[in-house]
């Protein structure tokens, strides 16, 4: 008899007895949710023959075009194709109704305070085996960026989104409150200087990068989309903005991420590293150095979509309920980020 905790409906067995089965992995007996999907909803699959998987469903509206599974499946499939297993294993989907099966990975979030040299070479290691050439044909990724003007209009499209904050959020006149009086002022210093590193650099604000010097990045990347084991081993997750990208956007995602924030000391040897990997020449560092500021802003605002309407309809779909204290929670943390600028 099949085991299905009450959040999950039969359709929902239906559709993972469906992919399990055109993956090879038998009849399901049981489903239950994951907690920690943030804009998919997630849940551990047990099979009849003993498997142990993963079922994604991602979101989807009509005022966010990105397709998540597209972007996670040919990913990892480029990964698994290259021998990569620091990755979950993608075994069967269904685009039609947004949802992907992958195998199950055992371990526990890390604690910023746990991060070791060990888990950022075992981070570089990832990216740079991802780049192996021949690098697959890959979409770009989401919101992927290959001038230095396209990194600055990314952002303003994110500041400017921010103008439209949902009243109905808890918390959001101090939000708007932030914004006006803190955020855009900063916003403003970080164009300026970005402007004025990029002209003594030699790079002009709209020169493309070469092909050859883009890169396949994860998207989103850092320990927040990994698990350890017990024996330490890191395995990452979660790709579904991955694509062809900027390596400086790669390096600036990685040590700006707010959730298990990687301390800075690391920027110059993961620099360093990824340069020699990539091939980066003198300039295509500097990006690395001189947009970091940039993403600190726009992962504040990245940090503030709770108070925009697609991100409530992102969350509500992925975990409904505790709206009011993740705003105070995700405004706190914007403040922190931006504060990073000035220290």
């Amino acid at each position: 008899m099949n085991r299905v905790e009450p959040q999950a409906d039969e359709n929902l067995l239906a559709l993972a007895t469906s992919l399990a089965e055109s993956a090879g992995k038998g009849q399901v007996y049981a489903l239950s949710r994951l907690a920690g999907g943030k804009n998919n909803q997630v849940y551990r699959v047990e099979t009849e023959g003993g498997a142990s998987l993963v079922l994604k469903r991602y979101f989807t509206d009509p005022r966010d075009p990105r397709d998540r599974l597209r972007a996670e499946w040919e990913f990892l499939q480029h990964a698994w194709a290259r021998g990569i297993r620091c990755v979950p294993q993608p075994l069967a989907c269904d685009a039609a109704v947004h949802a992907g099966l992958y195998s199950f990975v055992e371990g526990r979030k890390l604690l910023a305070s746990e991060l070791q040299p060990a888990h950022i070479a075992a981070a570089i290691d990832f990216v740079l085996a991802m780049n192996a050439k021949p690098r697959a044909e890959l979409a770009p990724g989401s919101e992927a960026c290959f001038t230095l003007a396209e990194h600055i209009a990314t952002v303003e499209r994110r500041v400017e989104r921010l103008a439209r904050l949902d009243p109905e959020a808890p918390h959001a006149k101090e939000a708007r409150t932030f914004v006006a009086t803190r955020l855009l002022p900063t916003w403003h210093a970080v164009q300026s200087d970005l402007s004025a590193h990029a002209q003594r650099a030699g790079i002009a604000m709209d020169q493309a990068l070469a092909p050859d010097d883009c890169c396949l990045s994860p998207s989103d990347f850092g320990f927040h989309n990994a698990l350890a084991d017990d024996t330490g081993r890191v395995t990452f997750l979660d790709f579904e903005y991955a694509g062809r990208d900027d390596p400086a956007k790669l390096v600036s995602d990685f040590f700006c991420q707010p959730e298990i924030p990687v301390p800075l000391d690391y920027h110059a040897t993961f620099v360093a590293r990824v340069a020699d990997g990539f091939g980066l020449d003198e300039k295509g560092c500097a990006r690395c150095r001189m947009l970091l500021d940039v993403y600190r802003v726009k992962w504040t605002c990245i940090i503030l979509n709770d108070f925009l309407p697609l991100g409530a309809a992102r969350r509500a779909f992925a975990d409904a309920g505790a709206w009011a204290a993740r705003c105070a929670g995700q405004l706190a943390k914007a403040k922190a980020k931006l504060a990073a600028l000035h220290t």
